[in-house]
């Protein structure tokens, strides 16, 4: 299983590559991290003004590739939020027998695809008052992004208001 993941690193003074980053609400940069388990494989260091999944599919290939040099048969997960969830880490995943489970940002195509689970859930939580979830099997294609249509999973799930996961 390997995890991607893209974060700010503040920068506190006018360093080389220095970006405002509207999401951290910071000057930052934002290196690209790849885990095993709590193994750092990779840790590079970005400018911020990128798109948070630049750069993934060199570094997985260059990991991959070295990973099955010593296990030609290992099965390989990668996992990632809806920042890695772009067409030429997919394709590359699906080129090289790479599993991967990945983040999809909330939509109104996908809101509407998954209403009917989403209104579900919400009966569940104010029935119980406990985080709920329904599962959803599903195909779906970006508009004009992604070249073909893929299968996805999810899991709507309701939570009190102004609770995360790790309070539950």
């Amino acid at each position: 299983m390997l995890d991607l993941d893209a974060t700010d690193d503040p920068i506190h003074g006018h360093q080389l590559g220095r970006f405002f980053h509207g999401y951290y609400d910071n000057y930052c940069y934002l290196p690209l991290y790849i885990f095993c388990g709590e193994h750092l494989l990779c840790a590079k260091l970005r400018p911020s003004d990128i798109d948070g999944a630049a750069g993934s599919v060199k570094q997985l290939a260059r990991l991959v590739e070295r990973i099955r040099r010593g296990w030609p048969q290992v099965r390989i997960i990668v996992r990632g939020d809806s920042g890695f969830c772009r067409e030429p880490l997919m394709r590359w995943c699906e080129e090289n027998h790479v599993h991967f489970v990945l983040g999809l940002a909330r939509n109104a195509r996908l809101s509407r695809i998954l209403g009917k689970e989403l209104h579900e859930a919400k009966l569940q939580f104010e029935a119980t008052g406990r985080p709920s979830r329904v599962f959803k099997d599903f195909t779906y294609q970006t508009r004009k992004s992604w070249s073909r249509e893929r299968r996805w999973w999810a899991r709507p799930n309701t939570w009190p208001r102004g609770a995360t996961r790790d309070s539950w």
